[in-house]
């Protein structure tokens, strides 16, 4: 299987009071917690050192070495460790629990991916490149905020009805 094989929904996924799990204390994991920080707070991260930017967010740190036993109980699981072959064996553990897991940087590994966000309120716009091209669905997202902040595209919520 190719990236081009890959086909991803896109969808919004209910994380009230779910566990989730970030693996991994470096760059990458400090980018996917920054962006988690935005929506929820009950993440817990393992990792034998964190980076300070990390540990600054709202979250729950546990320092070890990963075990399978680690992933127990918990909803979602990102993986960002910078070890593709502790990364690999991470999503086969996670596999076997039936945990969706979302492996940084390898698509192929991945049960969902994040798009690129832009969030306002509660509106939430978000791009996604079916796991082609990251760099393109950012582009993308930063055009829509501009025009949001040019006010050339203008989110009005609060007169609108609520729909299911």
């Amino acid at each position: 299987m190719t990236r081009e094989d890959l086909q991803f929904l896109p969808i919004s996924i209910n994380v009230t009071n779910k566990k989730i799990l970030l693996i991994g204390g470096g760059k990458v994991a400090t980018h996917k917690g920054s962006i988690m920080a935005r929506f929820v707070d009950q993440v817990t991260v393992i990792a034998p050192e964190f980076s300070d930017e990390i540990k600054a967010l709202p979250f729950t740190f546990i320092q070890k070495e990963y075990e399978k036993s680690d992933l127990e109980g918990f909803f979602l699981v990102y993986v960002c460790t910078g070890d593709h072959e502790l990364n690999t064996q991470i999503k086969v553990d996670a596999e076997e629990l039936n945990i969706l897991t979302s492996v940084c940087d390898a698509p192929l590994l991945c049960d969902f991916t994040s798009p690129a966000i832009h969030k306002e309120g509660h509106v939430t716009i978000s791009v996604a490149s079916n796991a082609r091209n990251v760099y393109q669905s950012v582009d993308i997202r930063n055009q829509i905020t501009e025009l949001i902040k040019s006010e050339q595209l203008i989110i009005k919520s609060e007169n609108l009805p609520e729909v299911g």
